[in-house]
């Protein structure tokens, strides 16, 4: 038998990978009787055996050399019976499988009468060790005779932690039932977690939802106050044209260009404070709406735009209407006849 250390590494090696393959004692035990003896030629052993598996107890490689030699039994018994193989392979496979198995008993029982030796040895040694634990057990004995009364205080000790352990298996029974309840407690809440994240979603779809309408509102809102502004500025072009034709009605009369210009002031007063009204509401529809301010920026701006053009417009209707005051008040008179007398004034 070669034992090398490079064989030794090998073998040990190839094991390691058995282990892996076959995790259960005995199939590894059968496996590495295979290996020592088909791959290797060494006739496996007991002994041999779990120096080199290291696993379970003495018995299991027993066990397993016995199965392997039984199985190699059967398979050369087989092969030897073969109807198909000729008489001579037959003998010498025959002879082969004998010698294989003589060879195989013969190493057993040398393992055997090894085993038995240690057994001798192991039962001489236990005898020695039995005549020293008596001795020792005698001496104990008669220190324990005079150690009475620490017996008794080791018993009470004894007692008080019997105590303490029934104490604490109870208070470990009832943190596991604790524990117990913390997890259905857990799962409970785990669930309605869940419940509240399908909540959530939904209540976000429904805020998306909202928030899509009242964007929907906020743009008609604006376009109907851009609406109501187009109108109004309409309604300024209109009381502007009216202003114009009073304007050139003056030409008539003090008098009533004074009456005029007074109702036409007051109508464009009553206008801007609708114009204001409509501005009052516009701010509050962009305070209602702040957070859809930055998709009116625009509208806005046309709002502000024209806004300022009906200023605009304002402004210079008072700056002509006090031109044209002016005018009619420092120009001469063509005529003598009253101002109520005049064809224009009769023709109006």
């Amino acid at each position: 038998m070669d034992d090398s250390p490079a064989l030794e590494a090998q073998l040990q090696a190839e094991i390691e990978q058995l282990r892996i393959q076959f995790p259960r004692t005995q199939e590894l035990y059968r496996e590495v009787c295979v290996l020592l003896f088909f791959r290797h030629g060494i006739t496996p052993t007991a002994n041999r055996l779990y120096q080199l598996v290291k696993k379970g107890s003495m018995n299991a490689p027993a066990e397993a050399l016995a199965r392997f030699w039984a199985t190699l039994r059967d398979k050369s018994r087989v092969r030897i019976e073969h109807p198909d193989l000729p008489a001579e392979l037959q003998s010498a496979t025959g002879e082969l499988a004998a010698a294989l198995w003589m060879r195989a008993v013969d190493t057993a029982q040398g393992e055997l009468a090894t085993a038995q030796l240690e057994a001798q040895r192991s039962v001489a040694d236990a005898q020695a060790w039995q005549t020293r634990a008596e001795a020792e057990r005698d001496q104990v004995r008669q220190e324990l005779t005079g150690s009475a009364a620490a017996l008794d205080a080791a018993q009470t000790r004894i007692t008080e932690l019997d105590q303490a352990l029934a104490i604490s298996v109870a208070a470990a029974s009832a943190l596991q039932d604790q524990l117990g309840l913390a997890h259905q407690g857990e799962h409970q809440l785990q669930r309605a977690l869940e419940t509240a994240r399908h909540d959530f979603a939904s209540e976000l779809d429904k805020l998306r939802a909202d928030g899509t309408l009242a964007q929907e509102r906020l743009k008609a809102a604006e376009n109907r106050a851009l609406l109501e502004i187009d109108r109004e500025r309409q309604a300024a072009a209109r009381l502007q044209k009216e202003l114009d034709t009073a304007n050139r009605k003056t030409e008539q009369g003090s008098a009533r260009h004074r009456d005029d210009v007074q109702k036409l002031q007051a109508q464009v007063g009553n206008l801007r404070q609708q114009v204001g009204v409509l501005e009052g509401k516009l701010d509050a529809l962009r305070t209602e709406n702040a957070r859809y301010v930055d998709e009116a920026v625009q509208a806005r701006g046309q709002r502000d735009q024209l806004a300022l053009s009906l200023t605009q417009a304002a402004a210079k209707q008072k700056v002509s209407t006090a031109k044209r005051t002016a005018k009619s008040t420092t120009a001469p008179r063509k005529s003598s006849e009253p101002v109520g007398k005049s064809p224009r004034t009769k023709k109006l």
